[in-house]
């Protein structure tokens, strides 16, 4: 099904805005993490923390998964179909795996949160569990920058489906 004019333009700007939002959204994580592996002043790192489980739950995990429905709505309901083109399935992988990824570091926020609620951290404490986040926000952001330049540069090259697809149409009716 092709969706009209306005509805892929509203589609569009749905899925632009929650990738974008998602990266934006990393990064900002990415700060807070750099910030409670770094700092030497306890409040900091307790706040970094804390501040660092309420945007994962509440920001990215949303924009996320924003950006995978949205993602999904615009390669069915457009021309470039989900997987005709393998930039279109390269994004979808790459979309899929940051967001279970992110699914998977949750329990190691949230425990990180909850230490830092309930006592002091030094800079020596967990230290090991503190570059996870650092590490993997870094990594993250690194691959959520693929999409955006697949997406802007389209690059050449059908799938097998895509071309059986494309040739279908131009060989007529069979007798």
């Amino acid at each position: 099904m092709i969706m009209t004019p306005g509805l892929r333009k509203f589609a569009l700007t749905a899925h632009v805005t929650s990738s974008v939002g998602t990266l934006g959204a990393v990064a900002g994580f990415l700060a807070l993490a750099v910030a409670g592996l770094n700092s030497e002043d306890s409040q900091m790192v307790r706040a970094a923390y804390l501040a660092m489980e309420l945007t994962a739950w509440f920001v990215i995990v949303p924009l996320a998964l924003a950006s995978l429905l949205t993602g999904l709505v615009q390669s069915l309901g457009t021309p470039w179909g989900l997987l005709r083109h393998y930039w279109v399935v390269t994004k979808l992988l790459l979309t899929v795996l940051v967001t279970i990824v992110l699914l998977l570091q949750m329990e190691l926020i949230g425990y990180l949160a909850d230490v830092s609620a309930e006592t002091m951290l030094s800079s020596a404490d967990l230290r090991v569990l503190r570059m996870s986040p650092v590490i993997h926000a870094a990594g993250g952001l690194l691959v959520l920058l693929v999409p955006v330049v697949l997406s802007l540069y389209k690059p050449r090259g059908l799938t097998p489906y895509g071309w059986r697809k494309q040739h279908e149409g131009s060989m007529g009716p069979h007798p």
